[in-house]
């Protein structure tokens, strides 16, 4: 049987072909199709109500004259590869099961049902593209396609048919792919994983911390793994084997190393419980993460002359001038009782020393519970307590009768005081959003030496606050030398951007660097989940072939 493998290969053997201009010019529209179209199209069809768009594909082929339009193996390809994509993610039953009809009808020597069913699998996926800027936030961050997909609308239609009669079909599949490089390397990435599914990949059942000289229970598996994971060459695992190496050299603690590294983990060579989850993970599970995150490639912003993007789970930031990355810094994000979450906005200013109104739930859970632990800890931590935001009166905590007055009762709101030890910094990055959450610098340094940086109320802390805001107002045509007075007074001062910087928040926890390595990170919301399924028949092996 035709290996599906074969179809995602094709996303780096073929080289697209860009449509021409004309490509994208329209027919008349076309009257309704004729009953005996419909008649044929359900004739053609592999078994009753396989298809779902019968009167759009009798509109087709009513127009082609009954002739398949599909003679392109590169059109076939393309298609079956980003419907199989979509199926592996685990987000669809429709397209699993229209994932393993085309290969078996591939294979088989009918060419009308292929054909047919190829042509409304097509507008499934154009369907589902058209739905991904209403819906795609709910179908990749947990949940399932449960909606009907829109039929295609008549100018799709018509390009189809501008497309197929130029027997550039090929352009018109391709061009559905998201628009980046990115997508095409993870393909690569899950081919490679696909090859190793049937090879033995052993786990390392040795519990407890193991670190460098310690004792292996089994050497081989652990060389194996790594061998698998592509740390260790194979020169290196075979050169251990045949030594019989029975503890935890140098080589093997290096080699974890660098799995460590790609997986966002602490780069300390010793295997615990995070390092052995990530080493144990089976194929098919890292296949469904990197076809879910290339399916999350279609939410993202794709230029980068002027941006700035949140990964969430690498916890990393990046600022975007003129297309060149100007700085990469680390951050600290939202926990996961309190995520950050996914938006748009536009940096529009930055505040040095700003006061912070504390938000009423941060207020009730984490401020006022410590206040009832010590009646002098909001002096200590330089708050204000204010009668309502809008044009507040002062309240002297003095005032206050902290017996009567609980978290959930608290009629007042809190603000602190700008300065070293305020909760914000001395660099806040106003992003106007209906979340309330922008960047901002912080006095808490340490939380940027961990590995999981997920500790915030949902705002997200810039480790390099004070680069970032130098940047921005250069960038700007501002000086931030004039701004010195300002860096040593706790003085609050807003400065207005000239030019507003787009803000994107992004959830990616697998892609493939510049360097080509595939990166892992932790789940730290549990987006990856998905609905179990029996998934056996979607993989993409050569077992299929």
């Amino acid at each position: 049987m035709f290996s599906a493998r074969t179809l995602i290969k094709t996303l780096f053997v073929c080289v697209a072909m860009p449509l021409a201009a004309n490509a994208l010019e329209t027919v008349e529209s076309p009257n309704a199709a004729s009953q005996e179209a419909v008649l044929w199209v359900h004739q053609a069809e592999p078994e009753p109500g396989v298809v779902t768009y019968s009167q759009d594909l009798a509109n087709i082929y009513e127009f082609f004259s009954f002739a398949p339009i599909w003679h392109d193996y590169r059109a076939k390809d393309e298609l079956e590869t980003q419907i199989n994509i979509i199926s592996l993610a685990g987000i669809s039953q429709d397209f699993e099961w229209r994932a393993v009809l085309l290969r078996q009808l591939r294979a088989s020597a009918d060419w009308r049902a292929y054909d047919v069913f190829a042509t409304d699998s097509l507008f499934a996926l154009v369907g589902y593209i058209e739905s991904v800027p209403e819906f795609g936030k709910s179908w990749y961050f947990g949940t399932d396609i449960g909606e009907a997909l829109p039929r295609p609308t008549l100018t799709l239609v018509n390009k189809l048919k501008v497309s197929a009669s130029r027997n550039s079909l090929y352009d018109f599949v391709f061009n559905l792919r998201p628009d980046t490089q990115q997508y095409r390397e993870m393909a690569k990435a899950i081919v490679a994983l696909q090859d190793q599914e049937s090879t033995y990949w052993p786990k390392v059942q040795q519990t407890g911390l193991i670190r460098h000289g310690d004792k292996l229970k089994n050497a081989d598996n652990l060389i194996t793994n790594l061998e698998r994971q592509g740390v260790l060459s194979t020169y290196e695992a075979q050169r251990l084997k045949i030594e019989q190496i029975g503890f935890y050299n140098a080589v093997m603690v290096e080699a974890v190393k660098r799995f460590q590294e790609q997986h966002g983990l602490k780069r300390d060579g010793v295997i615990g419980n995070k390092t052995r989850r990530w080493l144990n993970m089976s194929v098919n599970t890292r296949i469904q993460i990197l076809a879910l995150n290339m399916e999350r490639l279609r939410l993202w912003p794709t230029e980068r002359e002027k941006i700035i993007l949140v990964n969430i789970p690498n916890y990393e930031m990046e600022l975007w001038m003129d297309s060149q990355l100007v700085l990469d810094s680390k951050v600290v994000v939202g926990r996961p009782s309190r995520r950050t979450p996914l938006f748009e906005s536009r940096l529009d200013s930055v505040v040095f020393n700003p006061s912070w109104n504390v938000p009423v739930k941060i207020m009730r859970e984490d401020i006022l519970p410590k206040v009832q632990q010590d009646n002098e800890y909001l002096d200590k931590h330089s708050y204000t307590v204010l009668s309502s935001w809008v044009n507040g009166s002062v309240i002297s905590s003095e005032e206050i009768d902290w017996e009567t007055v609980s978290p959930n009762n608290f009629p007042y709101r809190l603000q602190q005081s700008p300065g070293n030890f305020n909760a914000l910094g001395r660099y806040k990055f106003n992003t106007p959003n209906g979340n309330a959450i922008y960047l901002h610098d912080t006095p808490a340094k340490g939380l940027f030496n961990k590995a999981r940086r997920a500790y915030s109320s949902g705002c997200i802390r810039v480790q390099k606050a004070k680069v970032l805001a130098e940047v921005l107002l250069k960038r700007s045509g501002l000086k931030f030398g004039d701004y010195e007075y300002y860096q040593r007074i706790p003085e609050t001062k807003w400065v207005t951007l000239r030019k507003k910087i787009p803000v994107h928040t992004i959830y990616q926890t697998a892609w493939v660097n510049e360097e080509g390595e595939v990166q892992f990170r932790e789940d730290v919301y549990d987006y990856d989940t998905r609905p179990k399924r029996n998934s056996s028949s979607l993989s993409l092996t050569a077992q299929n072939q």
